[in-house]
């Protein structure tokens, strides 16, 4: 048993090189096949027959680390050189995983310290992020504050131009009743130009009745010299003067009733400037005349 212990330890500190029985003749005499598969069944461990099939799955084998292959056949081993050889193959497949897993645990180590940066680097960001957002929201509650407090101060000019529109709505009704009374004075404005026209006829009628004047004064004056037997006649041509001139005078006050009514401080519309109803034109002394005319010369 004691050389069985040198034999494991010195296996385990030694480096991975190929033993035979012949180096240990107090291990082989010792132990026999019986003991090896006894010392085998108790390490769960099988003879080389069935033992080489799992050495081809270990996790982790490597080409380079497979034995050298002999060229010529090889001589039969020992059991204990098997369970030795087994041993050194189960010590390369442990360092190879070694060397897997240190090469990972570096890797995920580096991973981890990326990862850290990163989370220092994102808890930064949302700290930059979250500073942001909060002065956003307070610059957005003082907007607020200050368009509540700017429409509080607009309130009154609200009521005051709540007061304008009905203002203007007022006006709007004073505008179209104005405009209804510029249509009327519209309508009576060219009614008066109408009326103009008739007293620019009626001047030019009064010119002529003016010139008939004369003229029948001028023949009534030359037939008074002229003809002293025409007194008769000239009687009642001065009667007819006398009518003429009345009506002469008539026509004038009516002139000046047309004239004050055309500026809005005359008479009635239609009365005969001396407040009778009648026309403007009366049937009287002009009538008489109307047939016979003037003397003309």
């Amino acid at each position: 048993m004691s050389g069985l212990i040198l034999l494991a330890s010195f296996l385990l500190t030694s480096p991975p090189t190929i033993c035979y029985l012949g180096s240990f003749p107090e291990v082989a005499q010792g132990f026999g096949n019986s003991g090896i598969q006894k010392s085998m069944a108790g390490r769960n461990r099988l003879p080389r027959q069935q033992e080489l099939p799992r050495h081809h799955e270990l996790r982790g084998f490597h080409d380079g680390l497979q034995p050298p292959q002999r060229r010529h056949a090889p001589m039969p081993l020992h059991p204990i050189e098997e369970e030795i050889a087994i041993r050194r193959d189960e010590i390369r497949r442990l360092r190879a995983d070694n060397h897997l897993l240190v090469e990972e645990n570096v890797a995920f180590r580096r991973e981890i310290a990326a990862a850290k940066e990163e989370l220092h680097a994102l808890g930064q960001l949302i700290t930059k992020i979250r500073a942001d957002k909060e002065a956003q929201a307070r610059e957005l509650i003082e907007k607020s504050l200050k368009l509540e407090k700017e429409l509080r101060g607009l309130e009154p000019l609200r009521a005051e131009l709540i007061q304008l529109k009905s203002e203007a709505q007022k006006l709007d009704g004073l505008r179209k009743e104005l405009s209804g009374e510029v249509q009327n004075m519209s309508k009576e404005l060219k009614h008066l130009q109408a009326e103009n026209q008739q007293i620019s006829t009626l001047r030019l009628d009064i010119d002529g009745l003016h010139q008939e004047l004369v003229r029948a004064r001028t023949a009534y004056e030359y037939e008074k010299k002229a003809n002293a037997d025409q007194l008769e006649q000239r009687q009642v041509l001065d009667k007819n003067l006398a009518s003429m001139a009345r009506e002469v005078e008539k026509l004038r006050a009516e002139h000046m009733s047309l004239e004050n009514r055309a500026r809005g401080s005359g008479p009635g519309a239609y009365g005969d400037g001396f407040g009778s109803d009648k026309g403007l034109y009366d049937s009287g002394s002009w009538l008489s005349y109307e047939h016979r005319g003037f003397p003309r010369h």
